[in-house]
């Protein structure tokens, strides 16, 4: 009978348990989970903080008495495990109800111990009224803080996924928010100007949205009671604990009544380095595609190991619940004989900005050219489904791609609606091997309600083999800044949209629909660049322009896309 122990019950190691016992009825199955709950809904916290899910046990998946009864797994909670003795084959466990030891024996041990939130060394951290946020009592301190303090205020350090579903959590719940962030944009996932959507609408809606500024130091203020005189007596109002003033980079001060520190995550490594496991290049532990660790009988997942980038092929972290998920399901495959591999992380994810969506698959741009790869982009703006149906949304859609093979290289959209749909598409041809000429040839859903005849997929394709075929010359947003006097702007947008929407400094403006007749008013010693308002326009005068022998090239993604990266 094979003995697996399990070190953490979310996700990875939860996914794992279940498995093993659909795989075998004689295994013997221990998982240990050093906090209270097994198999909660991490991903859901912010959620429940904010209202949206009402009932707290919505979040509790499965509970020890649960996992028992359908899986006969011996779930202990509340139970660390503090040491590995992989000579002998066992683990040393706290139980931390009444600090005790005891030893367990194992045949194979499967460790999915997570992410830790990363709280770096500022003074002034370690008060009551700062918080992060990885499990359930978590939430739980931050409900309480909620419920005893008066919050009038709240500042959330950090753009990333729980940072930004924390400052949507404070503002439904009527707390004026601060979100401080260090670089110069939100959602590291996707690129400056894809980011620039996301922050319009942070400040729509009334968030004070602060980049490149960093928290330096924080003061916590006891406040004492309150005492008025009425009618000659004295009367004591609510003790309020307190609040703090936060020291920002910038040299400014912020008073907050509550603080939450969501600047990352840290893969927790210390049990597999006692154990003297193999660490990978970026500080995770090291594992095979079959996710074994450098000790045969012993296996890792999720967010705490390495994991091999689908693009580059290179060891990479990616803390995402799906990856962890189906790492634990092939690890129990293989403890059991099996010999599943692990395929590689695109790092397809998405998140909830208020009534935007923010996707992304693949590697971003700047991951790219950290890479040295070669690669090209286009930009496409177009509505969710058919536009003359209602409910209509623009799904703004960044496509990254190989000049050498045209291969599928990453990919970005935002979006009120259909983002989910489009960048899941794309995840599925890359991870299908699809090229950009292949992508265009995509046979999707279509009826008004639910999409275009040229859906934004499609379209996105369009542009891009347009490019690789030079039937279209690109300009991008950022090459704008090195234009010279050998070059002109040429804006093909009506002068109304131009008095709504805006203009470039120096463009002149002739409509696409009277291009032709008043084509004679360009110079042909000049390259025309060509602007509109997504690049569709755009490009249909950059094609009359160069089969009438001028020189001209087209803004890709036209002016949205320059506007939101310069705003």
């Amino acid at each position: 009978m094979t003995k697996i122990v399990i070190v953490g019950g979310v996700a990875g190691g939860a996914s794992a348990a279940a498995r093993a016992r659909r795989l075998s009825e004689n295994a013997e199955i221990i998982m240990f989970e050093r906090g209270p709950f097994v198999s909660f809904a991490n991903c859901g916290l912010p959620y429940h903080i904010g209202g949206e899910i009402t009932d707290r046990s919505k979040l509790l998946l499965q509970t020890p008495a649960s996992f028992r009864a359908r899986f006969n797994v011996d779930v202990r909670v509340m139970s660390e495990v503090i040491s590995i003795d992989r000579t002998n084959k066992s683990v040393t466990v706290t139980n931390l109800k009444d600090g005790s030891d005891y030893t367990e024996h194992y045949d194979y041990l499967l460790l999915s111990p997570g992410a830790a939130p990363f709280v770096p060394s500022i003074p002034g951290i370690n008060n009551p009224l700062t918080h992060s946020l990885r499990n359930i009592p978590d939430m739980d301190k931050i409900l309480q803080t909620l419920q005893v303090n008066n919050v009038e205020h709240a500042t959330v350090v950090g753009g990333g996924f729980i940072g930004l579903e924390m400052m949507e959590a404070f503002t439904h719940l009527g707390i004026k928010t601060t979100l401080l962030e260090l670089a110069d944009q939100v959602m590291s996932p996707v690129d400056r100007e894809m980011a620039g959507f996301v922050h319009s609408e942070i400040q729509a809606k009334g968030v004070d949205l602060r980049l490149g500024t960093a928290l330096t130091a924080v003061e916590y203020v006891t406040d004492n009671y309150i005492a008025t005189e009425e009618a000659g007596e004295t009367i004591a109002h609510q003790h309020i604990n307190g609040h703090l003033q936060l020291l920002l980079s910038n040299n400014q001060t912020l008073n907050t009544d509550m603080l939450i520190m969501a600047i990352g995550v840290r893969p927790e490594t210390s049990l597999a380095e006692q154990a003297g496991l193999k660490l990978g290049t970026r500080g995770g532990i090291f594992t095979t595609p079959t996710m074994q660790t450098s000790d045969p009988f012993i296996y890792a997942v999720g967010d705490a190991v390495e994991q091999s980038d689908f693009v580059t092929g290179k060891a990479s972290l990616v803390p995402l619940a799906g990856p962890a998920n189906r790492q634990g399901r092939m690890a129990a495959d293989n403890m059991l004989g099996g010999s599943a591999s692990y395929q590689g992380t695109q790092g397809t994810a998405i998140c909830k900005v208020f009534d935007l969506a923010v996707a992304s698959t693949g590697k971003n741009e700047r991951q790219l050219q950290q890479e040295a790869m070669q690669y090209e982009k286009v930009y496409v703006h177009s509505a969710s489904h058919a536009s003359y149906y209602p409910g209509a949304e623009i799904v703004s859609l960044k496509l990254l791609f190989s000049l050498t093979d045209g291969s599928i290289l990453g990919a970005q959209a935002v979006g009120k609606d259909g983002v989910d749909k489009r960048i899941d598409v794309i995840a599925v041809a890359q991870r299908a091997g699809m090229t950009i000429e292949q992508l265009q040839h995509l046979e999707l859903t279509y009826a008004p309600p639910y999409g275009s005849a040229k859906d934004v997929v499609n379209q996105a394709a369009f542009v891009a083999n347009n490019i690789l075929s030079g039937l279209t010359q690109p300009i991008h947003f950022h090459q704008l800044d090195e234009l010279n006097n050998d070059q002109l702007l040429l804006d093909v947008r009506s002068p109304g949209e131009l008095e709504r929407v805006g203009f470039i400094d120096g463009s002149i403006n002739i409509p696409v629909d009277q291009l032709r007749q008043r084509m004679a008013e360009l110079p042909k010693d000049k390259e025309i660049i060509v602007i509109c308002q997504v690049g569709l326009r755009g490009h249909v005068a950059q094609r009359q322009l160069v089969n009438r022998g001028y020189r001209a090239r087209n803004l890709i993604g036209g002016y949205k896309t320059y506007a939101a990266a310069t705003q």
